[in-house]
Formats: structure tokens, sequence, C-alpha cells
């Protein structure tokens, strides 16, 4: 077998400590005589397994005692809706525009209510976030939203807008786990797990008591209702299980590494050194304004359509995988997750090494 460096921006590279786990006891699950994938969502042993998943996450998290967690299907797009479903009360919301992903959910948001751009950062291509800074938000607002990583451009939020007693919302897709956050801070924080965490299908939410209210918009389909989901225990309908085992294994790990404060230093060392490597490069160049840079997702572009063409296609034979830029930004894109080792982003240099050299 010969394991490849997945840069993929997700579905994306699992531990493989996690995937060996997973291998040894995908048909014997401690000892029951059957796979995860065939177990009842309503048996002891699954029981057991969702249990110590929310468990470890409020650990690593250190989530506070009146946030809810919710393992739930349709992934962090559903959220789209379904926030503004239930938490739009006085149909008012703002958003800042960063990215794709935040640019969607807020046109989602508008079929629902008032949904105002407060900021935005789509002239000049999302290549930066917007300040933050003094911005003014209606006092009406029932949320005000942010996408923290713009998966497709490379950009993080430096800082948090300031929204006073507004509930902050927050998707984390494609950062979630990979450093300490407050989640005191904010009144919302979900993501789809197929980027950081764990197989596609599991979107974690993590909702203030305060925000999981029976007054939600009429319509709002009883599986999307988080009362719904909070007095279930996720549990409402058949979750992903599979899933939200991988997930279970993937906090495991997490926590004998030491935490997020010790995969956030693997993070912005492996980070830098593709960075630090972009801005010495004479031929390749990074897309994201340097200040907003993700530690997770970093595009980059030779110049040339042609050689990033051929970069791509290089690639592969260097053992590099899913290289290629969203259609976006063009030219290239590393995702470097916290299951992406050091000797990956190595190999990635070195390559862009070589090609600079024979392409210069």
């Amino acid at each position: 077998m010969t394991r490849v460096y997945n840069f993929s921006a997700g579905p994306a590279v699992l531990p493989e400590e996690v995937l060996r786990q997973a291998a040894a006891e995908m048909l014997d699950y401690n000892g029951c005589g059957m796979s995860v994938m065939e177990m009842s969502h309503r048996s002891k042993p699954f029981a057991e397994i969702i249990e110590t998943a929310e468990a470890d996450l409020r650990e690593l998290l250190s989530i506070p005692d009146n946030y809810q967690v919710l393992f739930l299907q349709g992934g962090a797009t559903q959220q789209f809706a379904a926030i503004p479903m239930n938490l739009m009360r006085n149909k008012k919301a703002d958003y800042i525009v960063s990215g794709s992903w935040s640019k969607k959910a807020f046109k989602e948001a508008q079929l629902y209510g008032e949904a105002r751009c407060v900021a935005s950062s789509e002239d000049e291509n999302f290549s930066y976030v917007p300040d933050v800074a003094g911005l003014q938000f209606d006092p009406q607002a029932d949320y005000v939203y942010i996408c923290q990583n713009e998966t497709i451009y490379g950009t993080t939020y430096p800082a948090l807008p300031d929204t006073g007693d507004i509930p902050l919302v927050t998707d984390v897709s494609s950062m979630f786990l990979s450093e300490p956050m407050d989640v005191s801070k904010f009144g919302l924080i979900y993501g789809g797990a197929q980027k950081n965490i764990g197989p596609a299908g599991v979107t974690i939410v993590i909702v203030r008591d305060d925000l999981v209210r029976e007054d939600v918009l009429p319509f709002t389909p009883s599986i999307m209702r988080y009362t719904t989901q909070v007095k279930a225990k996720s549990l409402s309908n058949t979750p992903p299980a599979y899933g939200i085992y991988i997930c279970g294994l993937v906090f495991k790990w997490l926590k004998g590494l030491g935490g997020l404060e010790a995969m956030a230093e693997r993070n912005r060392e492996k980070a830098a050194l593709l960075y630090d490597y972009l801005d010495q490069s004479k031929l390749f160049r990074g897309t994201a304004r340097k200040e907003d840079r993700s530690l997770m997702n970093v595009p980059f572009v030779t110049g040339s359509d042609e050689l990033d063409a051929l970069f791509v296609a290089e690639a592969k034979s260097h053992g590099i995988e899913s290289i290629k830029g969203h259609r976006s930004v063009g030219g290239m894109r590393a995702s470097i997750y916290n299951a992406m080792p050091k000797a990956g982003v190595e190999a990635l240099v070195a390559f862009m090494g070589e090609f600079e050299r024979n392409n210069a």
C-alpha cells in the first residue's frame, strides 16, 4: 500500500492512526460482533460512542455547560438555512461576507428575513478579511454571522468582530479543532466534519442554551429545529453513525497529542514552512493578504495558467494529490489540516523548489 500526501480541501486527509484503528474494528467493534456501520443508533454500544465523542469534544474545546453539542446530518450548507430558521425572531441578521461560503450563507438567509451585508471583501476576490473594527451592527439583529476560515480563498479572521449583546455565529468548518477557541464568545459554532475532523456526513453544531427556542420561524421543519435535536440528544432520526464514530476517534487522537494547544503549534510550524517558501519564491506567490492568511488552506499561483497546470500534473509523480486550486482563484491550493503530517508539507515545498529550478 502506498499512501499519498492528500492536500484536498474536503473530504480531506484523516490521521493514519485513526484509519488503522477503524480498519481493525471494522468487522467487530469492541467485541460486540458487528461493525459500527451495522449497529442500531439506539443500541448501548452506539450510545457509548456518541456520548464519549461529545464528552471528548467538550473537553478539547472547554465547552461551557450552557452550550449544547449536536451531531447532525445535512452538511454545513444545511445550516445556512437552519440558522436563520431557528434564530431569526426579529427576522434580521447581519452578515460579514469574506468568501464563497459566507456569501452563500448570506444569500440563503435573505430567503427568511432581512439579512444585511455589513462588510465584504468581494471587491478584491475575497483575498482579505474585511476590517471588523468599528463595524456598526443593527441593534435589532438576531445574530451576526461570519465564516471564520474561508477554505477557497485561504483567509482567516485575525480578530473577531465586537457584536456586544448580539450573538455571534461562526462557520468553522475548515479550521475546526485546529487551535483553541473561546466558545463563550459565540452564540453558535458549527462546521462540517469532512474538512478537519472526520468523513463527510457529519455536521457539528455547538449552540448556547438561550438560542435553543421553540419560537422559530413557523415553517421550520421539525428535523431542522434545534429544540428537536437537543431533546433527542442528536438521535431524532438515524444520525451519521459511522461518521460520528470516526469523529470520536479523531477527538481521542487530538487528546493523545496534547490537545488543541499542541495541535496549534504543529499547524503553525507546518504553515510557516509553506508560507516562508512562498515569500522568498520568484515563481510562486500566495494569493491571500499576509495578515489574514489561513493556517489550514494555502492557495498559491505561478501567474501562468500553463505552469499551474504543469505543476499539478507533475505533482502526482511526487505523491502529491488534490493540489489543484479552486476555479475561483486558480492555481494551486494546499489544505494542510490537522492530519497532514509535517513530512507532507516538506515534500510539497521540496517539489516546489525543484519545479521552480526547472521552470523559472
